[in-house]
């Protein structure tokens, strides 16, 4: 019951902090660090703080099914508000008809997963190994000092990016106006967060789309799709590289876990979208910079 009950906070953390620009893997590491999981095999953490991700991704999926889904009646042709775009000019097979701007959405979006496709298939297994190293005799994983360090950087780069972005006018205010260029640099952004854990991955998509003249709304949707495939790709990986032996302890945990996220994120994800469309991301980088110095002055002192 106990192994339940982190699974729970695990996936209350994860549903909070995976769209929030603050780094869900780098919390997730930090609470397993607090009450790590004691009745299950090795490596099965390393899983599932990937998998449990899908629940928040499902979250997506569930909102934004009208902006995401590029298939409809063409007995329908009115675009509902936040929908997906109708056109008369769009291919059709009998009734159903395919939005050709989904569909192009789709391929940038294709277009910007390859570098993280590509650093998964060639290092993540060797960057993940040289991250569970201790330092010394202290205990304290490289790992954990990478999360810490990454969240004041990136902190700092939130508040210094958002002044300089302040009195400047978008160039991107719509989905449909993101170029292939945007797409790749934006996937390249993600890269960054995918090998430095405490980035995160959500964060650095925004901030490099910001930094290109893309609206932080935009920017902010489509990191939400990327997310789609990526977290699909990566979970299914980790899985197989863990094996599909579950014990009946470890399967309850990675349910209960993913569940908690999805529930939770729903709600996130409502307030952000609302939130972002007032304000900007200066405050999640003032409390990245402070978290980010308490980590390390705790792992510091008990080193």
């Amino acid at each position: 019951m106990l192994e339940i009950i982190k699974a729970i906070v695990y996936g209350i953390v994860e549903g909070i902090t995976e769209w929030l620009p603050i780094s869900s893997t780098g919390h997730l590491i930090l609470v397993e660090r607090l009450i790590p999981f004691q009745e299950t095999s090795d490596g099965f953490f390393q899983m599932f703080d990937v998998v449990i991700q899908l629940g928040a991704i499902l979250a997506v999926v569930v909102l934004f099914w009208n902006k995401i889904w590029p298939f409809y009646s063409k007995k329908n042709l009115r675009s509902r508000k936040g929908g997906i775009v109708k056109s008369a000019k769009d291919p059709a097979v009998g009734n159903v008809a395919l939005s050709m701007d989904a569909f192009w959405m789709w391929v940038k979006i294709v277009v910007a997963c390859i570098p993280a496709v590509i650093y998964g298939l060639l290092f993540d297994d060797m960057v993940s190994a040289a991250f569970e190293k201790e330092i010394g005799e202290s205990g304290v994983t490289v790992q954990v000092i990478v999360v810490a360090v990454m969240l004041v950087l990136v902190g700092i780069l939130f508040i210094v990016i958002e002044n300089w972005n302040k009195n400047r006018t978008p160039v991107t205010t719509k989905l449909t106006q993101l170029t292939y260029r945007d797409a790749l640099i934006i996937g390249l952004c993600q890269l960054v967060a995918a090998a430095l854990p405490g980035t995160s991955r959500s964060g650095a998509t925004i901030l490099g789309a910001i930094m290109i003249g893309i609206s932080r709304t935009v920017a902010a949707e489509f990191t939400f799709f990327l997310a789609i495939p990526v977290m699909f790709g990566a979970s299914l990986l980790k899985v197989v590289k863990f094996g599909f032996d579950f014990s009946g302890m470890e399967m309850a945990c990675l349910l209960t876990g993913t569940v908690v996220s999805f529930i939770v994120s729903v709600f996130v994800l409502r307030f952000l979208m609302g939130y972002i469309k007032k304000h900007d991301f200066k405050v999640f980088g003032w409390y990245r910079i402070v978290l980010g110095i308490l980590v390390l002055l705790y792992f510091g002192l008990s080193a």
